[in-house]
């Protein structure tokens, strides 16, 4: 959507928001150089849509961002904000961009965050752009969120770790992965780490939570009890969160109690979410973050900046937090009726 400019644009303010994810400090860099390239002032809100209620921010220039590129989390903070779902957080963030006389708003962050984008262009006549920055890439329109690639590194890094020990031991672990309610990090991970089983919500039906999970309850054990009759040596699960009651702990506790089998629950966690990002993230970051500045400075508003076969692309906020894009249903295929069922052989 494009806006009439009734006067230059002199005042860009960005914020980060939700959870962190790697990448996001290469995308204030590129966002600050850029604007400084346009002769734009930046002014940073710091702990995400608090910042901006509260009107607590930094300004920011090129020699404050010329050595983040390569680390974790955000220099700005981020937080979650209840209050942006409310009429008065609403109000006071309008209040607060009127105030120090913003222009254009640019959010990195995922699907709350544009929400709160949306709320606000609703009451304030100012510019408002989204970069999905989170590490579940679950943001419609965009094949690669900022974060993503290097949360993939790091749970195989993790995997790969946890199969040497498993190999020594001939142990069973269930390793459990954060995407939140996606399964893009389950499935590349458990492809990519060669795991015994993936269960994730592409594959696992939870319209009868209780009788699916009492269904895959019994074929794991009955695959499991399998590998160990032909020696297989090692055995790893990955499950997503927030998909079987009681996560990964409970899983391991059920297939104890129900087939004698000893597994090893482990959650990864929020390591996930740190670190220094890889090269992939790095560079999304920069182009997005050049491409927001550049977007304002056309005009655009109410809009995700999104990457689509390697070309930067526009979405409309609204469409980029409907959540009707998931993993890719090729991958699933090929690990449900290939690689599954060789693993399944193997044993």
């Amino acid at each position: 959507m494009q806006k009439d400019s009734i006067h230059p644009i002199k005042r860009i303010a960005i914020l980060t928001s939700g959870g962190d994810a790697p990448g996001m400090n290469a995308a204030i860099r590129a966002i600050v150089i850029a604007a400084q390239h346009y002769q734009i002032t930046v002014v940073g809100f710091c702990a995400g849509f608090n910042g901006l209620i509260d009107d607590v921010h930094v300004l920011l220039n090129v020699k404050d961002v010329s050595h983040i590129i390569h680390k974790g989390g955000t220099i700005l903070k981020s937080a979650r904000c209840p209050a942006m779902t409310t009429a008065l957080g609403i109000a006071q963030a309008t209040n607060t961009l009127l105030k120090e006389k913003i222009d254009a708003l640019i959010v990195i962050g995922g699907d709350g965050s544009f929400a709160g984008l949306i709320a606000l262009q609703e009451q304030w006549p100012g510019q408002v752009i989204g970069i999905p920055g989170t590490i579940d890439n679950d943001i419609d329109g965009t094949d690669f969120t900022i974060g993503f690639s290097t949360a993939i590194n790091t749970a195989i890094a993790a995997i790969d770790k946890i199969r040497d020990t498993a190999e020594a031991f001939e142990r069973i672990f269930i390793v459990e992965l954060m995407g939140r309610h996606s399964g893009h990090i389950t499935f590349n991970v458990g492809i990519a780490c060669a795991a015994e089983q993936i269960i994730s919500f592409e594959n696992f039906a939870t319209i009868n939570q209780r009788v699916a999970e009492q269904e895959k309850l019994l074929s794991l054990a009955k695959e499991i009890k399998l590998a160990q009759t032909n020696r297989h040596a090692s055995y790893i699960i990955v499950i997503a969160e927030n998909l079987w009651h009681g996560g990964a702990a409970t899983l391991a506790q059920q297939l104890q109690t129900v087939a004698n089998i000893d597994c090893t629950a482990c959650i990864l966690g929020h390591i996930q979410r740190g670190g220094s990002p890889v090269a992939k993230d790095r560079i999304l970051a920069t182009k997005m973050g050049v491409a927001a500045v550049q977007a304002v400075m056309a005009g655009q508003s109410n809009i995700m900046i999104a990457e689509q076969n390697n070309t930067i692309a526009h979405i409309a906020l609204q469409t980029a937090i409907m959540h009707h894009e998931g993993v890719s249903e090729s991958l699933v295929q090929a690990q449900e009726n290939i690689l599954a069922l060789t693993a399944q052989r193997l044993c």
